[in-house]
């Protein structure tokens, strides 16, 4: 396992992140995963034998059962909590009152309180906002989050699934009232799915933020069960088809890895996940599972070297189609004199 910094910190996180979406298994969340106390246990021991460091949670899977679950494992399994680096998440709806939801300081402030006695911990090393939330001020909601960082109760602050404008906007007023700041970005991103690559990973380089990526196998679709001859009878997307993937290019995409596995001696899913590891503003990966093999043989793609040869096929194949301002900026570039 290779360790990566935070973004622009001091914070050493594995490249590989445990997921826990699949822990519990409440409301939605029984379409992804409801994994008892001990296969929990199981999972988190296989991957900090593995040397992940790097646990991600939220206290909306399973309304708050994951975060429970993920404490309790620590606890059962003796884990020194100061080798571990805990990352969970604020805005989604807790309750059917007015303010059990989005980005409130009111909100903020209970959620961070209600995670830190789930999680039987003293302090969150990451603690993420969401989404956006457009009927809070974003002063409001990074003033709330500095004053958990003052008191010790979150070390560093992040954000999730936010537009390109919206976290410089926000890094802009961070820096602006002398705020902590977003060290990371929690986003989609697959080789099936690249439209961060359009604005977001540009921001992401010039302000030296780093990148969590969710759903690295694109729901499942990359997982390897999916071809255009085959189709998953048991895989997450049967109950939960989602994020959205243009599947007849991610078709083409899996024919490209499916030959790659095979020189490789490797699964389409390491394949995937490989490509991520290859992509330099990539600082660690999520990765989920029902059951300790599909954990196992995600854990193997850290031990996979793609050639320049077979990162050239699967770029060729997953490239994003060109895009206004992008084409006009990429034309413009070479024109500037010397």
């Amino acid at each position: 396992m290779r360790y990566k910094l935070l973004g622009n910190t001091g914070l050493k996180v594995s490249e590989l992140c445990l997921g826990t979406m699949t822990f519990g298994g409440q409301g939605m969340w029984t379409a992804i995963g409801s994994l008892p106390q001990k296969e929990v246990n199981d999972l988190v021991k296989r991957s900090v034998d593995a040397g992940i460091n790097f646990i991600d949670t939220a206290n909306v899977y399973s309304l708050g059962l994951s975060e429970q679950m993920t404490g309790q494992a620590i606890r059962d399994l003796g884990l020194k909590r100061d080798d571990l680096v805990i990352a969970t998440k604020v805005r989604g709806a807790m309750g059917e009152g007015p303010n059990q939801s989005g980005l409130s300081r009111k909100h903020i402030l209970q959620q961070a309180d209600e995670s830190l006695a789930r999680l039987k911990t003293d302090y969150i090393d990451l603690y993420q906002i969401h989404g956006f939330d457009a009927e809070t001020p974003m002063e409001e909601t990074l003033k709330a989050l500095d004053s958990l960082v003052q008191s010790g109760k979150v070390r560093y602050i992040g954000c999730s699934n936010l537009a390109a404008w919206q976290i410089m906007k926000a890094l802009g007023i961070s820096a602006k009232e002398h705020l902590a700041k977003f060290v990371s970005l929690q986003a989609y991103y697959t080789v099936a799915g690249r439209d961060l690559e359009r604005e977001i990973v540009p921001l992401l380089n010039d302000q030296k933020l780093g990148l969590m990526v969710w759903s690295p196998l694109a729901g499942g679709f990359l997982s390897g069960k999916y071809s255009r001859s085959s189709t998953a009878e048991d895989g997450r997307r049967v109950n939960f088809d989602f994020p959205p993937v243009n599947k007849e290019k991610a078709f083409d995409i899996i024919d490209v890895m499916q030959v790659i596995a095979q020189n490789q001696h490797a699964t389409v899913a390491q394949i995937a996940l490989a490509w991520l590891l290859h992509q330099p503003v990539v600082t660690s990966i999520i990765i989920g599972a029902k059951k300790t093999e599909q954990l196992t043989d995600n854990l193997k793609a850290i031990d996979i070297m793609l050639s320049a040869d077979e990162l050239t096929q699967l770029n060729e194949v997953s490239k994003l189609s060109p895009e206004y301002p992008g084409w006009m900026i990429e034309r413009q570039s070479g024109n500037q004199k010397r």
